[in-house]
C-alpha cells in the first residue's frame, strides 16, 4: 500500500534521464604493451553541469530534467496519429508494475497535467528525456512520422535543426515549443529507441531541499552524435569509455561529496596497479568508515573502487560493508586483522 510522504522542505519532483550509448571502434595501437580492450564497443555521453546550478553544481551527469506538463499534453496525440496512439503507442508490452513506494506529493502546482486524458507516464517520461537531451546537448532524437512499425535496430540522431540556439532558447522558456519543433520537422520523438533502465530516488542523506524521483532510460545509437552543450546548464561534454564514468555516482552516493575523495580513490587504484599485489583483501589495511579503497569482489572476479560504509570486527578478521563505486552496489568484504 502506498502512503503519502509528508510535504515539507523537501520538494519531490518527477524527472527523466537518458543514458545515451553509441557504437565506437577503438583505434588499434602500433604496439600494445598491455592487454587492450575489445576493438569494438560503445561509449557513453556525460555532460558537465555549470558550477552555478543549484542541484549537483559542476557534476558529470547524464542529460535529463524535470517532467513538465507539456510532456504529457494531449496535443502530442495529433503528432503521433494516425500511425501510433494510446495506450502503448507501439511500444509493445507494458513494463512490470513498480514495487510499492510512498506516493511523492507534487508540490509544484501546475508542473504536471493530471488530466486523465493526458499521455501516460511511460510516454511522457520518454518525451521529457528526449526534450531535455535536446535542450542540454543539442542532440535531436526524432523519427520521421511513418506508418511502418518501429524496429529494434539502434537509433540515430537527426542533424541539428537550423537556428539551433534559437530553438533551444524557446524550448527552455516554454517546453511546449518542443512540440512545435517536432511538428515543423514532421517528426515525432523517437520514444521507441528508449528502453527502461532504472528509477532513482534522491537519497534523504543528501543535504539540500530538492528531491527527485528520476526514471532512467537507455538509448543506443550506431555512432556518436554531434553534441553542442547549451553553455547555460551544461558547460562541457564527454563521449568516453563507460569505465571512466564512475564519477557519475557522485550524485548518488552520500559518501563521495568532495573532490578529495575522488583523488584518494584514484590514488588507491593506481597504487594497486603499480604494486601488482596479488593478495585478495582490502587495500589499504587500515579500515575506517568512509575510507576510499580498492577491494576484490569474488562475484565479479575483479578489483573495484569502493567506499567502506560500516565495519564489524571479530577476533581474527574485519567484515566491511563496501559500496562499489563503478557498479553502484554494496558487498561484504572480509579482511584479516
Amino acid at each position: 500500500m502506498s502512503v503519502p510522504v509528508r510535504a515539507g522542505p523537501s520538494s519531490w519532483r518527477r524527472a527523466a534521464t537518458l543514458v545515451l550509448a553509441a557504437g565506437w571502434t577503438r583505434p588499434v595501437p602500433a604496439a600494445a604493451s598491455r592487454p587492450q580492450p575489445p576493438a569494438e564497443g560503445f561509449r557513453v555521453l556525460l555532460l558537465q553541469r555549470s558550477a552555478s546550478q543549484g542541484f549537483l553544481p559542476g557534476a558529470q551527469v547524464f542529460p535529463g530534467g524535470v517532467l513538465e506538463a507539456a510532456d504529457r499534453s494531449t496535443d502530442w496525440l495529433r503528432l503521433f496519429a494516425p500511425h501510433h496512439g494510446p495506450p502503448r503507442f507501439g511500444l509493445g508490452r507494458a513494463p512490470p508494475q513498480r514495487a510499492a513506494f510512498p506516493v511523492l506529493p507534487n508540490v509544484r502546482p501546475g508542473a504536471v497535467d493530471e488530466d486523465a486524458a493526458a499521455l501516460p507516464d511511460d510516454i511522457a517520461f520518454r518525451i521529457c528525456a528526449i526534450r531535455e537531451t535536446f535542450e542540454e546537448a543539442g542532440v535531436l532524437l526524432l523519427r520521421p512520422r511513418d506508418p511502418r512499425p518501429p524496429n529494434q535496430a539502434p537509433g540515430c540522431a537527426l542533424a541539428p535543426p537550423p537556428a539551433l540556439a534559437d530553438w533551444r532558447a524557446r524550448v527552455r522558456r516554454d517546453p511546449r515549443h518542443f512540440l512545435s519543433l517536432c511538428a515543423q520537422l514532421d517528426c515525432t520523438p523517437d520514444i521507441w529507441a528508449l528502453h527502461d533502465w532504472s528509477v532513482w530516488i534522491t537519497p534523504f542523506s543528501r543535504p539540500g531541499g530538492r528531491r527527485f524521483e528520476t526514471t532512467f532510460f537507455l538509448c543506443c545509437l550506431n555512432e556518436p552524435p554531434p553534441v553542442f552543450p547549451d553553455l547555460v546548464e551544461v558547460v562541457d561534454c564527454q563521449i568516453e569509455d563507460p569505465g571512466c564514468f564512475w564519477v557519475v555516482i557522485k550524485g548518488c552516493s552520500p559518501f563521495l561529496d568532495h573532490e578529495v575523495d575522488y583523488q584518494k580513490l584514484n590514488s588507491a587504484m593506481n597504487d594497486f596497479y603499480n604494486s601488482l599485489c596479488q593478495d585478495i583483501e582490502i587495500k589499504p589495511l587500515k579500515l575506517e568508515e568512509g575510507q576510499v579503497c580498492v577491494v576484490y569482489c569474488q562475484e565479479l572476479k575483479c578489483w573495484c573502487r569502493a567506499v567502506i560504509k560500516s565495519i564489524v570486527s571479530s577476533a581474527d578478521h574485519y567484515l566491511a560493508e563496501c559500496f562499489l563505486v563503478d557498479f553502484a552496489r554494496y558487498i561484504p568484504v572480509k579482511s584479516r586483522k
